[in-house]
Formats: structure tokens, sequence, C-alpha cells
């Protein structure tokens, strides 16, 4: 399903303890999407749990509104920088460690987040882990990027060029990213492989209701409320 390379585990995570330290301007193509994902939860949450947390941005969003906030992240180098920047933050707790090997109790988050990560590791039996950790009402928020497969899909990408120009001379006051980050970035990218949407959609096809939908910044989101 997933055609993606056979990338160890620890290549991955060199790559994120290396980015770890680079680009952290305080926007990105990620964080762009914040609000829209905060927009899909209830205002109160019970505990929450982010997949590949990064530096902690997001997983700190999600503290404001939820009593506690599991962060996971494959990364030493992301978790010791989210852990510095969270100290105002105690009811998070950052974990270092692969999603798939991790044991998740049944039924035990209201919301489970995954930023630009479950393209790294096989899509269905992720989602399979998710549907379970989910409490009944429990959201499931995905923001990913997708391989562009038909012309809307090209479309969209070659928009997505002046916007994101536009957005990061507004947002940082650059017109790109450091040299250095992206010269990180383009020697991860050799490691990356991205789903279709269809294959998206197919991947989600045991979450009944489940929308998949794509956005401007080469990202689709997946949502999922469980019944």
């Amino acid at each position: 399903m997933n055609d993606m390379p056979d990338v160890p585990i620890e290549t991955i995570r060199a790559d994120f303890d290396r980015l770890a330290h680079l680009d952290a301007d305080g926007w990105s193509h990620n964080s762009h999407y914040h609000p829209y994902l905060l927009r899909l939860l209830p205002p109160r949450l019970d505990a929450a749990l982010e997949i590949g947390c990064g530096r902690g941005a997001f997983a700190r969003l999600l503290a404001d509104r939820a009593r506690q906030v599991v962060a996971l992240d494959l990364s030493g180098e992301m978790i010791r920088l989210a852990e510095d920047a969270s100290t105002a933050y105690p009811n998070i707790a950052y974990r270092q460690g692969d999603i798939l090997d991790w044991d998740i109790p049944a039924e035990s988050f209201d919301c489970v987040a995954a930023i630009a990560t479950l393209h790294h590791i096989p899509l269905e039996p992720v989602l399979r882990k998710v549907k379970d950790a989910l409490r009944p009402g429990g959201t499931l928020l995905v923001l990913d990027l997708y391989q562009a497969d038909t012309a809307l899909d090209y479309a969209w990408g070659v928009v997505g060029f002046p916007a994101s120009w536009l957005m990061r001379l507004l947002k940082t006051g650059r017109q790109h990213p450091s040299h250095a980050a992206q010269e990180a970035w383009a020697a991860h990218g050799q490691h990356d492989s991205y789903l279709t949407l269809e294959q998206v959609r197919a991947a989600a096809a045991g979450l009944p209701g489940a929308q998949v939908r794509r956005h401007l910044l080469w990202r689709y989101s997946l949502v999922w409320r469980k019944p």
C-alpha cells in the first residue's frame, strides 16, 4: 500500500536530530495549519496524544485545552528542545520512541494528532492503532504531505509556490529558510516517500466517515471522529 522505501529508523532519527536545531523561526508550512486543526477540536479535552511532536509547538497548543498531553517523537534532540521550551506546561509528558513500538492503552485519548509524521511509517497500521487508542467521540487529526497524482493536485502544487513565498516573507521576514535548513531538508527528502490522496483514502477505509482534504502548501488533512 505505502510503497515506502526501506529506510532504517536510525537514519530518520539522525535526520531529525540534525533538523532540530535548524529553521526554528516560529513558522512553517505545518504550523500554518495549527489554527485549522485546533478549530476541529472541542474547547476542553481530558487527554491528547501527539505522534511526532518535534519541538513541541502543537503539543503546547494542545496543552492549553487538555488536562494531559503525551507527546512522542523519534528524535532525542527534538524531545530535549521541546522540553526546554515547555517548562511552563507541566501537563505535557514528552516521550522518545517509535509509535509502532509503543503500547497505547485502549480508549485512552480524546485526541490523537500527527503532523508531517505518518509519511515516515506505514499508514494503515498506525491508523488501526489510533482507532483503538481513541475514546468514543475522540478525534484523529492528521496533517501530512502527499504525492501529486492528478491534474488538480499539480495545479494546487503550482499555486503553493507563490503562497509559500508570501507567507514566509510575512511571517518571518525572509523569502526562504536558511541555507543550512534547506540543505538538511533536501538531504532528508531523499528518505521521504509520500502517498497519493487516493492511497490515503484507501488506507483510511477502516475509519468510517474519515474526511481527507487537499490543502495548499502540498498538505492534506485526514480527520476522523470515533463514533
